[in-house]
This record gives C-alpha cells, structure tokens and sequence, in this order.
C-alpha cells in the first residue's frame, strides 16, 4: 500500500525520450535523486484525452525545470508504441515516457486496471529524497489539471502550511 511521506516505489523501466541516441532508454528513480518528480500515469497511447494532458505538461515542463522538478510519463504501452505516437502526434514532448508492459510500475503505484491492463490516470509527486508527497487517481474520461499540479508543487516545496486556493506568494499559515 503507497503511504505519503514514505519511500515512493522504485522502478528501472525502458523509456522512449526524444532526441536521445536510439530514442529509447532505462529510466530509473534514482536518476533523479535530490530533484522533485512528476510521475503521471495515462491509460493508453493514441487515445483522446491523454494526449491533451501529455501536451500540457509539455508545455509547461521549462517551467517546472526552473522549480528542480523533473517530469516523467508512464503508461502499459511499449516504448515502441510511444515512439510511434509521439513522432506522428507529439514532437514537442521532451520528457521520458515509460513503457510499464509488465504493468509491475502500475501495480506498484496502484493504477492498474487489471480488468483491461491499462493505467488509471494517476498523478503522483515524489520529493528530492524519493519520499512519495501527493497522490491523486482519477476517472480516464477526466484530464486532470497541469497549472493544480505546478501549484501543489510548489507548495510542498515552501515546506508549510499552504490553505485552501494557496498560491505562489503568498504566505503560509503559522503553527
């Protein structure tokens, strides 16, 4: 069972990023050690909603790099096929997407569906230590929120007390 503020599952897992030799590579947790990570999960390559969301996050990813958060796709589907897809529909996407076709990163997160194999759609932030912060799983037919996801982000990183609708600035609650 995942916990909050415990270790976030570890994973090395084939990846498809673009511009690398090959375009394929292993992608491991530990290479990000001492950033925050963005693990988003979609259910499936050429669908409908995931690619709004992919887009989303890449187009903010400079501005989530410019926090020290890195951020990584995961879906069952091959490296091959996120090749495919991402060439033909997705060229502006730089980060790594990784290829679960064990489905073992989504048991491990807690996304599988094991009716249809695929990934529920599951947003997951893991601090610099590895330590798991945020979870949320929603239904597919619902894209979530990129701009909610910077915001949460950069309230686990000022370390307090952040109310409802905090935004960057303003200050945090007192104990």
């Amino acid at each position: 069972m995942l916990k909050l503020n415990q270790p976030a599952p570890e994973f090395k897992l084939p990846a498809y990023q673009k511009g690398l030799k090959d375009d394929y590579k292993e992608i491991s947790l530990k290479d990000f050690k001492g950033k925050w990570v963005i693990l988003f999960f979609y259910p499936r390559d050429f669908t409908f909603v995931c690619p709004t969301e992919i887009k989303g996050f890449a187009k903010m990813c400079a501005e989530f790099q410019k926090i020290d958060t890195e951020i990584l796709a995961a879906s069952t589907d091959s490296q091959f096929s996120h090749k495919a897809w991402f060439e033909r529909d997705l060229d502006m996407v730089a980060f790594p997407v990784l290829s679960d076709t064990s489905h073992t990163l989504s048991r491990d997160y807690e996304v599988l569906n094991e009716t249809n194999g695929e990934a529920e759609r599951g947003t997951f932030i893991i601090d610099p230590e590895g330590d798991l912060r945020y979870v949320v799983i929603s239904d597919g037919n619902v894209g979530r929120s990129v701009e909610e996801t910077m915001r949460v982000v950069k309230a686990l990183q000022t370390g307090g007390l952040c109310p409802v609708d905090w935004e960057p600035g303003q200050a945090n609650l007192k104990k």
